[in-house]
């Protein structure tokens, strides 16, 4: 087991009790043991596209013929494990499901000090803390057992439920082999089972409806509300006084809006609550991926990819090539490990395919709207960074800010007419960009967004052969008049693709959005020509080096609701000329206006490349990037540069000593990385490690 030294106890009940009184101090009233019937909402020309809040009604104990309403501006749902079915009144996901969780509390124990620490052994899923004279210990497990799918009784209340005796008898024996050698001189004094929710990820529901204005979730904890209960309380606090996303932490893991309704489902949740439970104490190696709820979202290419003997990926549902294998056989994950993964050269192959010659990548999960109307444009513009209203058949790179200034959303906008234009936007982020849309569309606005996701597949051809293949199976001159960032329907075979000359790796490449009809007869014309040139097919390990070497930014990863464009280093994106501006446009000007007046900024993303053996881990998340001995950073993502040989990554530097990010400020230091507590010596750059000058793309 480990001990960790911060970790504490705190009586639930009194802790609750103590808030509730600090609350009503503050004028705050509280009605307990009332039952909500429903929540309020208005949709006016005011609420603009998206329903608004109003407040909720209430069981009126007196006369229940006549409920009660109850104004306000503003409704959280911290229902814990009734969180689904709160939600489901007002239609706001909220995926949690209960469990059953077990614990034991032993009779009391000679020489048991109360102030022992919480210890925890996850190799047989138990945690040990002292509990009044006693040791309680606790149990999770491989693989839970959901506990009412259908629906939590309303009027349950600090119950209990059956214990399944015959399915935790090995991880009792496992406890009590683990425990003291005193325990078996002590008889058990209770053992309890109880529910708890979870989620499908194992991580909290928290911030603002995508769809429902003015609705706040702190929910689906996860076992360990306590400890996480006075943060979250904190963030969501913040959230709702600015009613935007707190800027002192990254909410993007934890946001609400990344669920999406299918997830709520009955046998989703009664499936995935076992895993997700299981999990808690589960060794997830880098690149695992859940066993259940599978095969629910796939692109139309789907059975070809598999064919190809693709390893699919978990792709906020969609069934996603992760890297293909020579053989069936081959295509597993394989022995978890932190270094080298067996498919490694596989992984490898694909990369330098891309670099080198030409691959294909399935991007059918990429989220894609369709935002059309006479205001199409203007409204765009109001939200982006970059001019996305330009000349017509164009593609623009841009961020989203909020009203405060910070980072929302990284992606592309297309103009496909005057009317008419395509954004796209990581996977991810689906939800969070369309409520970014909706949330800010006035009524009065000639426009409307669609969400086309599934209408298109998309394929990503990708590398310095890709023209020369690409331009076998259209009559389109792609030598002439298609220069980078250009988007035309172009002819391919009998079908017909929007076909946009740009890239998320760093070479000469298209993406083809092909109606989802057509797909399969244009990826087969697309193969069969590929034979020529040597096509090889490629997935999200490779897309994932290569964009690294590249320094591509992917929000929620390595960029989010923490960081300015100016952090960012996306500034380049800026129009501050346009007509109208956009939104958070007076901050970017501000922090623009304090670089050119201190000389440059103190916080900057910079590109990491590390030299590695074959024997030694690789670079995946959070390791501490060190200047001249001091830590000062780390890792927000990382992967393995086939092409710069070496490990590769992206961190914020924030400069303690209030010095200018500049080259100054990185090559008059020594910079180490710390690896499994190793530490190693790396490069540190404000530009990418591959083609910085952006040749390759220009082809």
């Amino acid at each position: 087991g480990f001990y960790v030294a911060g970790d504490g106890r705190v009586n639930p009940t009194d802790a609750t009790m103590a808030m509730a009184k600090g609350a009503r101090q503050y004028g705050v009233t509280l009605l307990e043991g009332q039952e909500v019937l429903s929540v309020t909402t208005t949709n006016t020309l005011e609420t603009g596209a998206l329903s608004k809040v109003t407040g909720a009604t209430v069981k009126n104990k007196k006369d229940p013929e006549r409920p009660i309403t109850i104004h306000s501006p503003v409704v959280v749902n911290c229902a814990g494990m009734w969180a689904r079915q709160f939600g489901e009144m007002a239609g706001v996901v909220v995926p949690n499901q209960a469990a059953e969780h077990y614990y034991l509390i032993t009779e009391d124990m000679d020489g048991l000090d109360p102030k022992w620490p919480v210890l925890e052994d996850p190799s047989k899923c138990i945690y040990i803390r002292p509990e009044g004279r006693g040791l309680l210990v606790g149990f999770f497990e491989w693989e839970g057992a959901s506990w009412n799918t259908g629906e939590i009784p309303k009027t349950f209340s600090f119950g209990q439920i059956e214990p399944d005796w015959d399915r935790m008898e090995p991880y009792l024996e496992k406890a009590m082999e683990r425990l003291v050698p005193e325990v078996h001189n002590v008889g058990l004094k209770t053992f309890f089972c109880g529910p708890e929710s979870f989620t499908p990820d194992n991580s909290p529901c928290v911030g603002q409806a995508p769809n429902l204005q003015n609705y706040y979730v702190a929910a689906g904890l996860n076992s360990i509300g306590i400890l996480t209960g006075g943060g979250i309380g904190k963030t969501l606090a913040n959230w709702i006084q600015q009613g935007l996303p707190p800027s002192d932490i990254d909410v993007t893991g934890i946001n609400v809006d990344r669920f999406h309704s299918y997830q709520a489902n009955y046998e989703y949740r009664k499936q995935r609550v076992s895993e997700s439970l299981g999990n808690t104490y589960r060794l997830l190696y880098p690149g695992y991926q859940p066993k259940t709820c599978r095969g629910v979202k796939k692109s139309a290419l789907h059975d070809r990819l598999a064919d190809k003997n693709a390893y699919f990926h978990d792709v906020s549902g969609w069934e996603s090539p992760g890297w293909y294998a020579p053989t069936p056989s081959e295509a597993v994950f394989g022995k978890g490990t932190f270094g080298r993964p067996e498919y490694f050269a596989h992984w490898e192959a694909e990369h330098r395919a891309c670099r080198e010659n030409v691959a294909l990548f399935d991007m059918s999960f990429m989220s894609k709207f369709l935002v059309q109307g006479y205001d199409a444009g203007k409204f765009l513009n109001h939200l982006s960074t970059a001019n996305v209203d330009g000349p017509s058949s164009t593609i623009v790179y841009t961020q989203w800010l909020n009203e405060n200034g910070f980072l929302e959303a990284d992606l592309t906008v297309t103009k496909l007419s005057e009317d008419v234009f395509l954004v796209i936007a990581t996977d991810t982020m689906h939800n969070h960009v369309s409520a970014h849309m909706t949330s800010r569309l006035s009524r009065d606005w000639h426009c409307t967004v669609t969400d086309v996701t599934a209408r298109y597949a998309q394929i990503n051809l990708q590398g310095p052969n890709s023209r020369a293949l690409l331009q076998t199976i259209t009559s389109r001159d792609l030598m002439k008049d298609f220069e980078y960032r250009r988007v035309e329907e172009i002819d391919i075979g009998l079908a017909r693709a929007i076909c946009t000359r740009i890239t998320y790796v760093g070479e000469l490449g298209y993406e083809l959005f092909i109606p989802s009809e057509h797909a399969v007869y244009v990826y087969d014309k697309i193969v069969a020509a590929g034979e020529e040139f040597g096509l090889k097919h490629a997935g999200l390990k490779a897309l994932g080096s290569l964009r690294l070497e590249k320094g591509y930014r992917d929000y929620g990863h390595d960029i989010d609701n923490t960081d300015t464009i100016h952090d960012a280093g996306l500034s380049f994106t800026c129009n501050f000329e346009k007509e109208g501006g956009f939104i958070g446009m007076v901050h970017a000007l501000q922090a623009k206006a304090n670089a050119k007046k201190y000389g440059g900024v103190t916080r900057r993303m910079a590109n990491v490349k590390v030299p590695l053996r074959a024997t030694d881990p690789l670079l995946y998340h959070g390791e501490i990037l060190h200047r001249n001995e001091e830590p000062i950073s780390d890792i927000r993502m990382g992967s393995y540069g086939h092409t710069v040989n070496g490990g590769v990554g992206l961190t914020m530097l924030q400069s303690k000593s209030g010095e200018p990010i500049k080259k100054d400020y990185i090559q008059s230091a020594s910079w180490e990385l710390e690896i499994a507590d190793k530490m190693y010596p790396c490069e540190v750059s404000l530009s990418p490690f591959y083609d910085p000058k952006n040749t390759r793309i220009k082809l």
